[in-house]
């Protein structure tokens, strides 16, 4: 039998949390307000992990989902919220973090970034399966809490073209001499070019790659073959130079990347995150800046438009490498240098050596920038522009900026990069005398 519990909030992930004999009890699918049944699917003494059942009491922001395989593929998880709540929901997960965790507050709240909230991804990793008791190639997302590969017709979160790719590619797998050692396709979106990265883990027959090609030219796709990791993908068909381009048109730049290299998945709000980070950082002309993660030069290359002189550090060789080529394409290379630096394991000898910058972007992954912030010598930069894809871990380093280097929070705001996730990122602004 199903329990009945009114909801009184939601966690970080997007969970409604509610209490019962002592426990919390975290429901995914469930909103704040709502009086809903739900099942546990983990039991532990303090807390219970578990799935919405019935809707008793349903909350206003609740909306019919979307995609006819949300609550199955765990590609989504908050399809059932409507957009805007989702933004501010994950306001608040960002200042609660910033409260709880680095013990801060923030001057301001700036608006939150937000676009389009379906067919937004322009890169995606489905995982490719071959079932026989199915009848075949399925290809999706993985279900939720399952290594099992959704069975997928649509996708609403990809542009509609791309959607309607997914059962022609399951055709195509079906047609391939060994469908079983094709377990992966990435989806890779450039200006003019929709890129899909087979991971093959055995070589194609001469009629496999022929079948590739029909259906490359068919479906007005570039096929790429990657054989192991990352760094193996090659151009396969149509005849290709391997390297995509994305446009920040409002600064003049064409960013060139290979289809497996880190970009934003949302292409749209990363033109808003850019103009956004430039307007906060205000790189003058003549000042001397740091862009710290620089990745592809997505934000470097930006910065030195302004007419100042900007240093990208990154810790793969693959990635400097491609940025140094994106400054020359944008003949920026006089005033964008970039460096490869091991950005977690940065010492203060190693940042001081660097020389004094008077501003500092960082965009770093996950795990955050606490030895970088721990690194900065007296003179730091007076003002940081932080852009983060962890609210605790960006709390964790606001904490360390106010408390140990005298930096003020002076404002911080979301960026809704994956709408109908809980993954929250978001922009910051470190100030100091």
């Amino acid at each position: 039998m199903l329990n009945s519990i009114r909801v009184e909030s939601l966690d970080q992930e997007g969970r409604g949390v509610a209490h019962a004999d002592g426990k919390v009890i975290f429901i995914q699918g469930a909103l704040t307000g709502e009086l809903v049944t739900y099942s546990s699917f983990i039991k532990k003494p303090s807390y219970e992990l578990a799935q919405v059942g019935q809707v008793i009491e349903p909350a206003f922001m609740r909306v019919t989902p979307r995609c006819a395989h949300f609550g199955t593929c765990g590609g989504c998880s908050q399809q059932h919220f409507d957009a805007r709540a989702q933004v501010a929901a994950k306001q608040r997960v960002l200042e609660d973090n910033l409260r709880h965790i680095g013990k801060v507050e923030c001057g301001s709240i700036l608006p939150a970034i937000y676009g389009e909230a379906w067919g937004y991804r322009h890169r995606a990793r489905f995982s490719a399966r071959y079932v026989f008791k199915k009848g075949g190639a399925l290809i999706g997302f993985r279900e939720k809490r399952s290594s099992y590969v959704t069975d997928m017709a649509t996708c609403e979160v990809v542009p509609p073209r791309i959607s309607a790719l997914l059962l022609p590619l399951r055709g195509l797998i079906n047609a391939l001499s060994k469908p079983e050692r094709m377990p992966q396709i990435e989806l890779a979106i450039g200006e003019g070019t929709d890129a899909l990265v087979l991971r093959i883990l055995e070589p194609l027959t001469p009629q496999d790659e022929q079948v590739l090609r029909e259906f490359a030219d068919r479906h007005h796709v570039q096929f790429f073959l990657q054989p192991r990791g990352p760094d193996t993908a090659v151009p396969f068909y149509p005849p290709h130079d391997g390297v995509l381009y994305y446009t920040l048109p409002e600064f003049n730049l064409e960013i060139g990347f290979s289809p497996t290299e880190f970009t934003q998945v949302n292409a749209a709000v990363n033109r808003v995150l850019v103009r956004r980070a430039m307007r906060l950082l205000d790189a003058q002309p003549g000042e001397r800046i740091a862009d710290m993660f620089c990745g592809l030069g997505n934000f470097t290359l930006a910065i030195a438009r302004s007419g100042a002189r900007v240093m990208g550090f990154e810790g793969a060789r693959s990635l400097v490498v491609r940025a140094q080529a994106n400054a020359v394409r944008n003949g920026l290379a006089d005033t964008a240098d970039f460096r490869m630096e091991d950005l977690f394991k940065l010492e203060a000898a190693d940042l001081a050596a660097l020389g004094r910058f008077d501003r500092m972007l960082i965009d770093p992954p996950r795990d955050g920038a606490v030895a970088l912030i721990n690194a900065l010598p007296e003179d730091a930069p007076h003002r940081i522009v932080y852009i983060s894809c962890n609210a605790a871990t960006l709390a964790r380093d606001a904490g360390v900026l106010v408390h140990t280097n005298g930096y003020t929070l002076t404002a911080a705001g979301v960026v809704n990069m994956f709408p109908h996730t809980s993954h929250v990122e978001s922009i910051a602004v470190f100030d100091r005398p």
